[in-house]
């Protein structure tokens, strides 16, 4: 049986394409005993495992890869895998979409502790709280959190033109600098306009036409497969879970009443907000809250986003505005490697330091007016001047 799964994992390694790689790659720290790479169906996390194997390692005895949703686990466990393996020489298991097997985090802990010279990384949905498993792996494992594509990645795969990523302290300081290289090799207000329907998932290469399609159907998958495998609840609960997604869907960005959405969802208030969690850690919606030390992740948020403009365009059926579009791109952008949060003065406040108040071609300054670090971010110029910074650079970071 080892043979075989060795055979299939050294076809499916070798079939992968290297072309373009998502910014994670590089960093990761691979020499880790026990690495896991979170992120949302759809973002690349298989791909980016099997590149790194293709990349760095023999393909031979040593390594095997598997997802968890082989066949091979409903007869056999994890651990019966890994014995085997060590015996046959094995030093590099990789494991995807663990949250699909009942027992991971146990399994993978007895694995680590017994197997001192065997290195593991798996993939699993970015609703997986590995602290909060009953076997906990906070301790013994690496985390990593894989977004869906930025702008400069969507720019890079479709194109084959590779722009930096640049930070957000570089962006703010030196943006009439960094849009006058970028805008060298592109036109970044049409690349943006293509990215914001098709743009955040890797697979808008396999045709735009059945993009929406593919979106739609990773959406049922999540809702369906991966939250009630983590979270484990019933039909009947999906049910009302979508039933609130479509709520806020057709209302962005939705300033949510909790009693009334809770009585039109049929749920109590804590259930409500607990269905919002799920949709928030699966990467469907955004909760922006205050900025406030120590809030509660349970606490009510201030607006309710989609997570990012494609979901929002799918999900939405165009009852939203520009100004909403703008608003999303920034929020999912900035994100990734940044807190944002909800802010009485502006749109934004960002880090508890910067304030951006976001808008189109015409947006005036009088909301900032009187603030320290604060910035007018604007839809459709290609180049910004002084705390003007064109939308479109906020794609850029990573």
């Amino acid at each position: 049986m080892l043979t075989d799964l060795l055979l299939q994992s050294k076809q499916i390694v070798e079939e992968t394409d290297l072309k373009f790689s998502r910014y994670l790659a590089d960093k990761i720290n691979w020499e880790n005993r026990l690495i896991a790479i979170k992120g949302a169906r759809g973002s690349g996390k298989t791909t980016l495992m099997l590149q790194y194997i293709a990349k760095n390692l023999t393909i031979d005895h040593t390594v095997l890869y598997i997802s968890m949703e082989d066949l091979f686990f409903y007869n056999n466990t994890l651990v019966s895998l890994a014995d085997d393996f060590i015996l046959n020489g094995g030093k590099h298991l990789f494991l995807d979409e663990v949250h699909k097997y009942p027992d991971w985090a146990r399994e993978i802990k007895l694995i680590y502790d017994k197997y001192k010279n065997l290195k593991i990384v798996f993939t699993s949905s970015s609703i997986l709280e590995i602290h909060k498993a009953k076997y906990d792996l906070s301790r013994r494992a690496v985390e990593y959190y894989l977004k869906e594509m930025s702008l400069r990645e969507y720019v890079t795969l479709k194109s084959d033109i590779v722009v930096p990523e640049y930070g957000l302290s570089d962006i703010l300081k030196n943006h009439t600098t960094i849009s006058k290289e970028i805008t060298n090799s592109i036109r970044p207000v049409f690349e943006f306009n293509q990215y914001i329907r098709s743009g955040a998932y890797p697979y808008f290469i396999e045709g735009e036409k059945e993009y929406s399609q593919k979106l739609i159907s990773t959406l049922n998958l999540i809702l369906e497969n991966d939250i009630p495998s983590v979270y484990n609840v019933d039909f009947n609960m999906v049910y009302k879970i979508k039933k609130l997604l479509y709520a806020v869907a057709s209302s962005v960005p939705f300033k949510p009443n909790i009693s009334k959405l809770s009585e039109r969802v049929g749920v109590s208030r804590p259930t409500l907000l607990t269905f919002l969690d799920y949709l928030e850690r699966a990467e469907i919606i955004y909760q922006l809250k205050r900025d406030q030390i120590g809030i509660s992740s349970m606490a009510k948020p201030e607006k309710i986003y989609i997570h990012n403009t494609n979901l929002l365009y799918t999900l939405s059926q165009n009852s939203f505005s520009t100004g909403n579009i703008r608003e999303t791109f920034f929020i999912n952008q900035l994100s990734t490697s940044h807190k944002v949060n909800y802010s009485v003065e502006t749109d934004f406040v960002v880090d508890d330091k910067y304030y951006f108040e976001i808008g189109g071609r015409s947006k005036q300054q009088k909301q900032i007016k009187g603030l320290d670090n604060a910035f007018v971010v604007k839809d459709n110029i290609e180049d910004g001047i002084a705390n003007i910074i064109p939308l479109w650079l906020f794609g850029f970071l990573y």
